[in-house]
């Protein structure tokens, strides 16, 4: 498996925080209620003694929901506490776009924020972008990222049972168990709706590669603009391949197949009005960008939800 990765460096590994529970359906709208009327959010919000009772979950719980409204971009830090983002604004305030975080789309762009781009979410970053097996278990995957932690962290020794934990908090929220424990614990999460991973065998997990129904265009859209940048900032063209193989890619975190990604690649055109455009010449695959502004990509998430 290849362990060697862009984002070291740049992005601090991160494999704890969410006290071992996965994304659950309403947590990042918990999360983005505390908020002010000015978008901020104490930090004392998520420590007081209140926390338990204002967010209705255990103490380990309300750890756990600030760690995931951290991970996918619904706040960040600042200002001594938390500052909550435009685009968790738009989506998630009462009359929001998806307030009660029940469309695909709300899945699929926490999705993209963990596997994509990586923030407090080494191990969904690496099992997208690194695991190339057919099946695997997650005793097969610890060594692995064990030896992928150490090349981006080589000081910051983890133990095993941290790794461990970590996948599993990982693997279930995309393939949860289906039986034992309290129904909190085992509660539909959020990525679960995705059908990107199934359990095939008790223990052993596949990705589902093909199409994604449930991803819309919009979304796609915006997952692309956002790897572009940080991939090839400034440049007018993106080779198919590098779309659809790249780390971080819309292809490889999406796990779609090369001919979904041409027939969304080619939907783009008319979608975004040609600021987006596919072109296929002598062999030579390629996506064409024109200037966007920052409404245009807001424009792609609000189709996203029509």
């Amino acid at each position: 498996m290849k362990t060697t990765s862009k984002i070291s460096g740049a992005t601090p590994a991160h494999f704890s925080g969410h006290e071992t529970f996965p994304l659950r359906q309403m947590w990042l709208k918990k999360a983005f209620d505390q908020a002010t009327d000015g978008g901020l959010i104490r930090k004392t919000t998520f420590t007081d003694e209140s926390a338990i009772a204002c967010f209705g979950v255990g103490k380990n719980m309300v750890a756990s929901i600030r760690h995931w409204a951290l991970a996918c971009g619904v706040m960040r830090q600042a200002d001594g506490g938390f500052r909550v983002g435009n685009l968790a604004s738009e989506i998630l305030q009462d009359g929001g776009l998806d307030p009660y975080a029940e469309s695909p789309s709300t899945a699929w762009l926490a999705h993209w924020q963990l596997a994509g781009r990586c923030f407090r979410s080494t191990t969904w970053h690496w099992l997208f972008n690194h695991v190339t097996a057919p099946t695997f278990t997650r005793q097969e995957l610890e060594e692995p990222l064990a030896r992928y932690a150490r090349e981006l962290d080589p000081k910051h020794r983890l133990s095993a049972s941290t790794i461990s934990r970590d996948l599993e908090t990982c693997l279930r929220s995309y393939a949860p168990r289906a039986a034992g424990g309290s129904p909190e614990d085992f509660a539909e999460p959020l990525l679960g709706e995705l059908g990107l991973l199934q359990e095939v065998h008790k223990g052993q997990y596949a990705f589902r590669r093909g199409p994604k129904a449930s991803l819309h265009d919009g979304v796609f859209a915006y997952a692309l603009i956002d790897f572009w940048d940080r991939e090839d900032e400034g440049q007018s063209s993106l080779a198919f391949e590098t779309v659809a193989y790249a780390e971080g890619s819309p292809g490889r975190v999406f796990k779609l197949d090369e001919e979904s990604i041409a027939q969304r690649l080619i939907a783009l055109s008319d979608f975004t009005g040609r600021r987006l455009e596919w072109t296929d010449s002598a062999g030579l695959r390629q996506v064409h960008r024109k200037h966007m502004t920052r409404e245009d990509i807001k424009n792609m998430i609000r189709c996203a939800y029509d």
